[in-house]
This record gives structure tokens, C-alpha cells and sequence, in this order.
């Protein structure tokens, strides 16, 4: 789903991305989390009324891709073609991902720039020849520290296996040409002490730094015992390491060496999401090799953390994988995308249960959420014929919750927008939530509505203002992570008739009260969240 951004030439867009993906297998909800997660965080921004740029995208190159699509008794391009366009794209339109690109490291806009960037580097005599003997993971496509492996048991006793995806490693010696990262771990301390937010989480930031002090080791940035790549400009024997070649995908999608206007106003980054496994990637490697040609680095590289089922991080490696349409068939991608964000912490490890998100599902989507919207719509169908009343007798009850909305503004766009504290922002707003409820349990509008007086109507005619209008902050508030389900709620205010479009509306203003005008044609709508059928069985 490619986004509509506001074209505001020459100021510096909003640019964030996602990894490229390894297109070895389908996505699974690792894959998902982080691609949902920067999908809320661009939106939130565009809803800031910024410029932003969201780029994910698949990695197609490698010895793993190509073992697998020989496995699979095709060519490597055949077997990425496939995927993408029977998987990773059609997943990422079904979970409304609203990206601006997808980069594919096969397309010639990238593996020409690629070829121009590795030849930079070695005219500036970055790069020389030499010979490499070592453990090498093709799961990881990295050579490991002989220190860093595991010793096998059982089917692979006597064997070495790589800690990440504990399958025997194997030793290569290759002749090689290596990046001279060694020189650069001065400067990247310099930097990150200079920038301490650039790694974040703060756990993450320590890790990488106390692996840069002790001392970084040149980087082997060809293969010569596999032709599945992007060929060496100088050697065409060689072709190029598949993470350099990955790493690049964030300079080449944003016109590097080909559109210079749209380079200078995107690049650099200002959040790389990353999973942690690749943290050390995208914080020595990548920006080693932007500061060797000369070129900015990003501002924010955020490791999310694992999510867990069962104690076992989810991969298809260790048959752990879950489809994402496992969940949405059963709750919804609005509450899919909500969930994951709403229950774990981003840049920690998290566990997920289907318990959990039927139990989160019901309390807070459906009962507090859903029920609140249910009920405003209806009241004012049914005691006001679906027109919006004017709110005319304002009390302390009602600044309460006047307040409670510009709080919960406030607290949002501090965690989602600067943060990325996802759990920690959905919260603030779901207090919110729960606030309002609270108001109409104690001002008892069925109640009120039984005085036909003047003053009884008044009342009645204020209490439903008043919950209408929080509503109407909590669509704009949540329409970043939940899309479809805020816009049937904007629908059934009467918003899109008086306010324009949900998407317009920036969440910095969401807190003004009476934004919402008297006389809006509200309707009491679908319900937003329906009640949970029971799982199929097998």
C-alpha cells in the first residue's frame, strides 16, 4: 500500500526503515512486528503534518538464498520473484502497511549504485585484497569468532554450531577483499559518546560499544566461492559480501548517485528499526562505511527485541513460525496490529500467547473501546434523532475529561513519536479510554435522559458532546495503528462531513477541545470490535 506524502520539496522528510528482508521463506510475525511497528511510527509523523519517507524492502542475494532455491529446484531469481509477489507484498497489504517504497536488492537502481559505492571506496584505497580462513554461518551470511560458537550435542556432536541459529558452522578460506573497519573504531566511539541516542535501546548501546572498544577487525566484503551477488566492479571473480550489498539498500532507494534532490532530501535515516540479532550491522559496519565516503550517518538505528512463544525466539528455523493471517482471520488486522505494540515493550524480548491476545482483545478493544463508541452512537440516535447536541452546560466534569484528552495527546506524541515507546503511548490513550467510561458510568445519561426539563436535556445534551468529542480524539490518536477501524468510527461521528478527512488531522491538535461542531450526524455505526468466535480446531 504505498502512501499519498505530503510534497513539501527541499525540507528533510521523516525517513525511517525497516530491514530488508531475507526472501529464503514467507514472513512470519517477526517480520510483521517490525514492519507494523514502523508503519504506526511514519503514520504518527504524517499525522504530524510532516514530510516521511517509509521504506522496507527484501534482500535477494547470498549463498543461503541461493541454496534454497536450489533446493526448491529453481533459479535464485525465480525463487525471490515468487515470494515477493506471492508473499511479502501481499502480507504487507493486508496489514495496511503504508510504505512509500520497496527496495529489492536484485533491481538494477540498486545493484548499479552498489557497484558505484564499493569502487568509491576502493579508489579511495578503503578496500585491499587478502585471504580469510573461518568459521562462516550461511544462516547469519557471517563469518563467526571461533569464541562466539556452541558446541554441538546430539545429531551435531563434535560439531560447532552458530549461536544464533544453532546449525553446525562451516570453515572457509577464500581470498578476499577486505573494508579496513579497524581504522574506524576510534571514530565510532567518538560518535556514539557525541550521539549517545543514535543506539537505542540503552542495553543495545553498551553491548555495541563495548565491542568496538575492544577492537574491530577488517571486513571481508567479497566471495569468491559463489556467484548468487552483486559482481565486484574491479573483479569480476568476486562478488559483492551479500550485508554490504544489504546495508546499501538504505543510500540507493533515496536516489544515492542517481537523484541527487531526493538524496539530500531523505538521507540519511532517522530511524533504522532493526531486529537485535543485526544490531551490530547497522552500528559499525554501516555507518563505518558511510563515514569512509564521506557521507552522513543516520540518526537512530532501534533494535526491537524477540518475540518469544514458548521461550523460543519465532523463526522457521525452530518451527516456532506463525503466520500473521493465523491471527487476523481470527481477530482482525486492526487488533493485530494493536495487540503486538500494546503487549510487549519495543526493545524488549516478548511473549506472545493466543490467551493473552483473546484476553486483551475483550477488555480493552471490545468492552472499553467498542462498547464506549456503541454507546455514544446510540444515545444520540436515540435521544437526540442522530444530531450531535451542543454541549451548554460545561462543568468541572467535563474539563476533567477536556484535560484527560490533552494529557493523553501529550503523553502520545512524546512516546510514539520520539520514543518509540509504543506499549507505553497505546496506554496513555487507553487511560483515556477508561476515563470516559468512568464519566458516563457517573453522569448516567439513560438516567439524565428520563428529565424532560430544560435543564435535564441540557445535561443529557453535554454529557454526549462531551463523550463525542473524546471519541473523536481517540480516532485521530489511534488511526495510526488501527486505520480501518478509526475511520468507521470518524464516519459514524459525522467527522469526515465537518472536519475532512481522518487522515488530515494532526495529532498535535487532537487535544483542542470542540473541535467536533454541534449538529454533526451521528450514527451508531458497525460495531467496531465483534465478539471473538471460537478457534477452529486442527
Amino acid at each position: 500500500m504505498a502512501a499519498t506524502g505530503s510534497e513539501q520539496k527541499g525540507t528533510k522528510a521523516f525517513y525511517v526503515s525497516t530491514p530488508i528482508y531475507y526472501v529464503n521463506d514467507a514472513p512470519h510475525l517477526g517480520h510483521a512486528y517490525t514492519t507494523v511497528a514502523g508503519d504506526v511510527l511514519t503514520r504518527w509523523h504524517r499525522q504530524r503534518g510532516e514530510k516521511v519517507w517509509y521504506l522496507t524492502g527484501t534482500d535477494e542475494h547470498g549463498q543461503k538464498i541461493m541454496r534454497t532455491a536450489q533446493a526448491n529446484g529453481v533459479s535464485p531469481q525465480d525463487w525471490c520473484d515468487k515470494l515477493v509477489e506471492e508473499a511479502w507484498k501481499p502480507l504487507w497489504e493486508h496489514l495496511e502497511i503504508a510504505n512509500d517504497d520497496f527496495i529489492r536488492t536484485t533491481e538494477d537502481r540498486h545493484t548499479a549504485r552498489v557497484q558505484e559505492f564499493v569502487q568509491d571506496l576502493y579508489d579511495k584505497d578503503e578496500i585491499y585484497q587478502g585471504e580469510y580462513e573461518g568459521p562462516y554461518c550461511v544462516g547469519c551470511e557471517e563469518y563467526k569468532s571461533p569464541g562466539d560458537l556452541l558446541d554441538g550435542e546430539g545429531e551435531f556432536a563434535g560439531q560447532k554450531l552458530c549461536p544464533i541459529h544453532k546449525k553446525p558452522v562451516e570453515m572457509l578460506k577464500e581470498e578476499n577483499y577486505f573494508f579496513k573497519l579497524s581504522a574506524y573504531g576510534p571514530k565510532l566511539l567518538e560518535f556514539y559518546e557525541a550521539n549517545p541516542g543514535f543506539i537505542q535501546p540503552e542495553s543495545a548501546r553498551n553491548e555495541v560499544m563495548n565491542v568496538v572498544r575492544g577492537g574491530l577487525q577488517d571486513l571481508s566484503i567479497s566471495r569468491s566461492t559463489f556467484d548468487w551477488g552483486v559482481r565486484v566492479p574491479w573483479d569480476e571473480k568476486h562478488v559483492i559480501y551479500v550485508w554490504i550489498d544489504a546495508l546499501l539498500n538504505y543510500a540507493t532507494a533515496v536516489g544515492y548517485g542517481a537523484d541527487q534532490a531526493k538524496f539530500d532530501e531523505t538521507f540519511p535515516a532517522d530511524v533504522h528499526l532493526v531486529g537485535k540479532d543485526i544490531l551490530r550491522f547497522h552500528t559499525v559496519i554501516w555507518p563505518a562505511m558511510l563515514m569512509a565516503n564521506g557521507l552522513p550517518l543516520p540518526k537512530k538505528v532501534f533494535a526491537n527485541g524477540w518475540l518469544m512463544v514458548g521461550g523460543e525466539k519465532m523463526s522457521k528455523s525452530n518451527l516456532t513460525g506463525i503466520k500473521p493471517q493465523d491471527l487476523t482471520e481470527h481477530f482482525g488486522v486492526d487488533a493485530y496490529r494493536w495487540y503486538f505494540l500494546r503487549a510487549i515493550s519495543y526493545g524488549q524480548d516478548g511473549s506472545f500467547s493466543w490467551e493473552d491476545f483473546s484476553h486483551r482483545y475483550t477488555a480493552e478493544l471490545a468492552n472499553d473501546f467498542g462498547n464506549l463508541a456503541s454507546r455514544v452512537g446510540a444515545m444520540t440516535v436515540k435521544y437526540f434523532g442522530g444530531e450531535l447536541p451542543e454541549a451548554v452546560s460545561h462543568g468541572a466534569a467535563e474539563q476533567a475529561i477536556a484535560d484527560g484528552l490533552t494529557k493523553a495527546v501529550r503523553e502520545a506524541d512524546t512516546k510514539i513519536g520520539e520514543e518509540l515507546d509504543f506499549a507505553g503511548g497505546i496506554a496513555a490513550i487507553f487511560e483515556f479510554i477508561k476515563q470516559v467510561n468512568g464519566y458516563l458510568t457517573e453522569q448516567e445519561p439513560w438516567k439524565v435522559a428520563k428529565d424532560q426539563s430544560e435543564e435535564g436535556q441540557a445535561r443529557l445534551a453535554t454529557i454526549l458532546y462531551t463523550a463525542a468529542e473524546a471519541l473523536r480524539g481517540c480516532a485521530v490518536l489511534l488511526n495510526p495503528v488501527m486505520p480501518a477501524t478509526c475511520e468507521k468510527l470518524w464516519a459514524s461521528l459525522g467527522a469526515e462531513a465537518s472536519l475532512g478527512a481522518l487522515a488530515d488531522q494532526k495529532v498535535t491538535e487532537s487535544g483542542e477541545w470542540g473541535k467536533l461542531p454541534a449538529g454533526a450526524a451521528v450514527t451508531k455505526g458497525a460495531i467496531l470490535f465483534p465478539r471473538l468466535e471460537e478457534p477452529k480446531q486442527g
